[in-house]
């Protein structure tokens, strides 16, 4: 028999709906024939977070000047909101300046990561790579500046979703990211859940107000817009910036 693809029927967001559009982020679960597969009653719940695309969501958002935020929290006031959502794990992605290039942000990143980890998150860290971007002023007048960019954290990020999923590791994957390069991810997880012939919601998580301009969970998944009294409900306690409190962007 053929397999049918259904949406799933489970709520979308942790605020109110914002005018989102419907019907394009959707998680779905999958059926095979007349028989639906077992959608179990406690979901373990994998989340994947890329460290810098939430904070530049969060930053757009609320005006966050910095990674303020606390994965485990957030991860866990999402699921405690979906009763039968539970924590299986947290994976946290980012890149970090290396010590010479940027030696505040690169004791940042150090000293977060490592408290992340005596909690328990499972981490994967890459050194940001420096190149020289050229933009023209208003006034004709160019400009050129240092610009970091990740390599490999989106790739090991989507690598451990789908990896995991065949493991059967988790029933639901939280991913708190807007990046749409995901979606083959999230497609790649669809496919797998119909050859184990099981039940699997792919969720994507992300900062959201009126000044927000992307207003898009990852295709093909439920989207979670985290509104400004849950982000400040999830702050690191730890400010790991020492005294400087006026850094450039990390």
């Amino acid at each position: 028999m053929g397999i049918c693809i259904f949406p799933s029927t489970s709520t979308s967001s942790i605020c109110s709906p914002l005018d989102l559009p419907q019907g394009l982020g959707r998680g779905y679960f999958f059926v095979e024939g007349e028989s639906a597969t077992l959608e179990p009653t406690i979901k373990r719940t994998a989340a994947f977070i890329d460290g810098q695309n939430l904070f530049y969501g969060a930053k757009e958002a609320f005006g966050r000047r910095f990674p303020d935020y606390d994965p485990i929290a957030l991860t866990h006031s999402i699921c405690t909101r979906r009763n039968e959502w539970r924590v299986a794990a947290i994976h946290f992605y980012t890149g970090i300046p290396d010590k010479q290039d940027n030696p505040f942000w690169n004791r940042f990143w150090t000293e977060k990561l490592a408290m992340m980890g005596k909690r328990g998150v499972h981490l994967f860290s890459r050194s940001l790579r420096y190149r020289n971007q050229t933009v023209r002023l208003p006034d004709g007048s160019q400009f050129t500046f240092l610009v970091g960019q990740e390599k490999g954290v989106d790739v090991r990020l989507a690598l451990d979703i789908v990896r995991l999923a065949r493991q059967g590791a988790y029933d639901v994957a939280l991913i708190f990211s807007q990046d749409q390069d995901l979606t083959e991810a999230v497609d790649e997880v669809k496919t797998i859940a119909q050859q184990q012939d099981r039940w699997i919601k792919v969720a994507s998580a992300y900062p959201f107000s009126p000044t927000s301009r992307n207003r898009r969970g990852i295709d093909g998944t439920d989207w979670i817009p985290i509104d400004r009294e849950t982000y400040e409900a999830c702050l690191d306690p730890r400010d790991y910036r020492s005294k400087r409190q006026d850094a450039e962007q990390p």
